[in-house]
């Protein structure tokens, strides 16, 4: 009864929606959470898959802040892809502790209390990020060979300097501290999937994705003078979905996993491509200068210290058990992009 019933947390967010259909694809039966199931406009993608895969898919509300509200969804599930967490770019942030701190730690901590009590859970999928790795581009420095890699936790951030990279490494670190609670021997497992900068196409026009709004302001022309030279490490929203699904079909899969290609991209180099792609003259295809965005760092809302720790520092990434073990094949950014601009497209049709 229970084999392939998955519970997916926050299901109409730009990731999670696109493991609810992979899910569904796959045959799995899902129990899904939203804010709001009144909320039509918000989940009509979600209501949209009920009707391709009837029977397969129940919606259910739910609410990160509200304690006990993920014991009815997980009911009779074996797997919980615990998605649900605020992304906000972050001088788009004005209260940390309030608008991601507080949802993505009590999240977890309200999801985790649910599968303790909920008996038929054997797995935890947990959507982490990058940025529970690492705060500031430097701080990879530090590492060794200057690689990403899982060895690490973010140190460096706190809800006053990258609030939302704090936000990401405190509820991973509490979701692992529930998981090594448990008596031994363990009922479930958890496995983290930490991702990159996630991009591609969104499966609703009105995802708040904090990684759709950064190239939104591309799109929409509001960086036609210019880029500044910073550095993302970047995944494909299908490969991240995909991920997910692989680690609870693989026993084996444990602890972390990096979703990025091995190298930072600049975002003068993602302009570029996408400005070759839309054809439009309002996308910049030049980097402005170091000195000039350490000017406008006030304008921006970015600190001169984060301006020192980002600006022009790129790295390389360990992604190797992404490959080895859940066998990822990442695309190509310019199949990504395209696909992006595409999707962003259709939105702009449908919200104007």
């Amino acid at each position: 009864m229970t084999r392939n019933v998955s519970l997916v947390t926050g299901a109409s967010g730009f990731i999670a929606s696109h493991v609810v259909q992979q899910l569904l694809e796959t045959g799995d039966q899902v129990h899904a959470t939203v804010r709001s199931t009144k909320n039509e406009k918000k989940i009509r993608h979600l209501l949209d898959m009920q009707e391709r895969w009837p029977d397969k898919l129940s919606l259910f509300e739910a609410d990160l802040l509200v304690a006990g509200s993920f014991e009815v969804p997980m009911k009779n599930c074996s797997v919980v892809y615990h998605i649900a967490s605020p992304f906000f770019i972050e001088n788009k942030i004005s209260d940390g502790q309030k608008e991601v701190v507080e949802p993505a730690l009590k999240g977890t901590e309200n999801v985790l209390d649910a599968v303790q009590k909920c008996e038929t859970v054997n797995l935890v999928v947990l959507t982490s990020s990058v940025a529970a790795i690492f705060g500031d581009n430097a701080d990879v420095l530090e590492m060794k060979n200057k690689t990403l890699s899982t060895e690490y936790f973010n140190t460096t951030s706190s809800v006053n300097h990258n609030s939302y990279p704090y936000s990401k490494v405190v509820a991973e670190k509490e979701a692992w501290k529930l998981y090594e609670a448990q008596p031994i021997p363990r009922r479930w497992k958890l496995v983290a999937i930490n991702p990159g900068l996630v991009l591609g196409p969104s499966l609703s026009p009105t995802s708040e994705s904090g990684s759709l709004s950064l190239l939104d302001q591309l799109l929409r022309g509001q960086l036609f003078l210019g880029v500044p030279d910073f550095w993302f490490a970047i995944v494909d929203v299908r490969e991240v979905a995909t991920a997910h699904i692989r680690v609870a079909r693989d026993p084996n899969s444990h602890g972390r996993y990096i979703l990025a290609d091995k190298k930072t991209y600049s975002f003068v180099e993602l302009a570029r491509i996408i400005r070759s792609i839309a054809q439009s003259i309002k996308i910049p295809r030049n980097k402005l200068p170091d000195a000039l965005v350490r000017m406008s760092g006030p304008v921006l809302g970015l600190s001169q210290k984060w301006l020192r720790l980002n600006l022009g520092i790129s790295f390389d990434i360990d992604n190797r058990p992404s490959l080895d073990q859940l066998h990822i094949v990442y695309r190509p950014l310019e199949e990504t992009l395209m696909d992006h601009y595409q999707s962003w497209k259709s939105a702009q049709t449908v919200l104007n």
